[in-house]
């Protein structure tokens, strides 16, 4: 290769120093931009930060346990209740909604006063009151719906408690074996009582005697000698399929019953009619008894041939070994013959 010369090399290096010092001066620059940038974007960000919070009243939020009464009145959601019946006496507070008497809000600014506790008794233990009477034992061993109490098939051995507002009571196919003088003590509503196909062989002579408001008294199938006394209101007397002779009726046991108009004792030991019997009677069923004979007074007066009896119409006596041709007189006042043997 030749030689350069010095005067190329001198200006090669020139250049080359240039371009080295640029190159340094752009670094540098560029640095001191970028300081400043930096550190605007910090000193702006938190007065952008405080531009949002302005508007807002910052003093409100200091809240203590002492100033929450001053915000939320939590008084009106607190009610008081007594529980007088326990020992010792307890005032509880509990959250219950807002009572709507405006007159029973408290006052704004009234604090409740804390309950205090009494010191226990040391007179001895504590002892539950009695359950109230609202007929619990029945309609937890029975179904009651509204004023009925359906005790069907429930093996019960007596009557159960019922509530006092008890309107019908169905114990039927039970192992009741006899009914009280106080069983239905107090039960003015009841109208019907119907206990049959249980075990039954007494009851007090007391038992329905007092109940105001009974209608209808269905014994079937039971195992009864006799019959008690029967209120005034009684409708209906269904005690067939029992054991109950003549002997097991009082005297006139169904003449000042004025509302009773079904009478059913068939399938029983009767060995007679159980006369005189009330005008307002309907249906008389006497089958399958004991009875051989009747008086002439029995359905009709036989001193006034001008009555008629419209109501009684249905008379059946089969079954018993009486024979109603011998008695052509004792149906003259009736709208239709009874049923049973005329040969």
């Amino acid at each position: 290769m030749g030689s350069q010369s010095p005067g190329a090399v001198t200006l090669a290096g020139g250049r080359m120093w240039s371009l080295a010092w640029l190159g340094m001066a752009s670094l540098c620059l560029g640095a001191a931009w970028a300081v400043p940038a930096k550190e605007r974007r910090k000193a702006e960000k938190p007065k952008a930060d405080l531009a949002l919070y302005e508007n807002l009243d910052l003093d409100n939020y200091d809240l203590t346990l002492d100033s929450y009464g001053e915000i939320l009145d939590l008084s009106n959601y607190e009610e008081l209740y007594d529980y007088g019946d326990l020992a010792p006496k307890i005032e509880v507070g509990t959250l219950a909604p807002r009572p709507k008497d405006p007159e029973t809000l408290p006052e704004l600014g009234a604090t409740a006063e804390t309950p205090k506790l009494q010191p226990p008794s040391t007179a001895g233990p504590v002892h539950p009151g009695p359950i109230p009477v609202q007929g619990l034992p029945s309609c937890l061993l029975c179904l009651c719906i509204g004023t009925s109490v359906y005790c069907d098939d429930a093996d019960l051995e007596h009557i159960p408690a019922l509530p006092p507002e008890t309107t019908y009571l169905y114990a039927r196919f039970n192992r009741i074996g006899a009914v009280r003088a106080g069983d239905f003590t107090g039960l003015e509503k009841l109208k019907r009582i119907d206990l049959s196909s249980n075990s039954i062989s007494w009851a007090d002579v007391d038992a329905f005697r007092r109940l105001p408001s009974l209608q209808e008294l269905i014994l079937p199938e039971n195992r009864l000698t006799a019959l008690p006394e029967l209120p005034r209101s009684i409708v209906r007397l269904d005690a067939r399929l029992n054991r109950i002779p003549s002997a097991g009726l009082r005297p006139e046991a169904f003449r000042d019953l004025k509302q009773l108009q079904f009478l059913h004792l068939s399938d029983n030991q009767l060995d007679f009619i159980p006369a005189p019997l009330p005008e307002s009677l309907r249906s008389l069923h006497l089958q399958n008894n004991n009875i051989r004979t009747m008086h002439e007074d029995t359905f009709c007066d036989s001193q006034d041939h001008s009555q008629v009896r419209r109501a009684l119409e249905d008379i059946r006596l089969d079954g018993n070994p009486i024979n109603l041709s011998l008695f052509p007189d004792a149906y003259f006042c009736l709208p239709r013959l009874p049923t049973g043997r005329f040969s």
